[in-house]
């Protein structure tokens, strides 16, 4: 009887605490979305179709350069629209950038028109330059992946708030993981999903932090 009573109270009051204690241990050892680039070019210079100033400073962004042809390559937009912005776009400091070239903005109308039937659009952003300002853009994020003559990647990137590139340094398929190819959803799915919500984790437990410190 009393072993039993013994029992009882251990597993009332003593697995608990022990799993309390693992709770603080794993915080510690919380995994972090690995930083791959630091000095991430602006994109202030780059035109908007209403007129406004985009930064990425201050904003956890999914970057994609789509060039000059976006109805050829709306999918990526879609897959990325699907799988990643509807999940997190409630996200206080969370958007997504799209880069393209100058003379593309009657092509954007068709895909907002498209995409917002089922999307709240307001963290999508459209920007556009030169040639020489997309090249200079992509090249600062110092991959080691192209961007083509028409200013287009198949591949999304993460930024963080301090303009950092994050991505894999330990991927099981590549190593090292500069982008996710949008062109098909498995890599977002499988793994860029992943990596936005340990980023994000990221972010809430230094807030966390920090609230408690205060």
């Amino acid at each position: 009887m009393k072993s039993k009573k013994f029992w009882i109270l251990v597993g009332l009051f003593i697995m608990p605490l022990v799993f309390y204690l693992l709770l603080l241990t794993g915080t510690n050892k919380f995994a972090k979305l690995p930083v791959l680039n630091k000095e991430i070019g602006d994109v202030t210079e780059f035109k908007t179709s209403t007129g406004a100033s985009i930064s990425l400073d201050g904003k956890i962004t999914v970057l994609s350069f789509l060039g000059n042809d976006l109805q050829t390559v709306k999918n990526n937009a879609l897959n990325l629209n699907e799988k990643i912005y509807k999940h997190f776009y409630k996200f206080k400091d969370f958007q997504f950038i799209v880069v393209l070239k100058e003379g593309s903005s009657s092509q954007v109308a068709e895909l907002v028109k498209q995409l917002k039937v089922t999307t709240d659009m307001q963290k999508w952003n459209f920007l556009y330059g030169s040639q020489e300002q997309i090249e200079g853009l992509f090249n600062s994020l110092k991959t080691d992946l192209k961007i083509d003559a028409n200013g287009y990647s198949p591949y999304a990137f993460i930024i963080d708030k301090d303009r950092y590139l994050r991505g894999r340094t330990d991927d099981e398929d590549n190593g090292l993981m500069y982008g996710y190819n949008a062109e098909t959803v498995a890599p977002i799915h499988g793994k860029m999903v992943d990596d936005v919500k340990v980023l994000i984790a990221e972010y809430r437990m230094a807030l966390k932090k920090n609230n408690r410190e205060i």
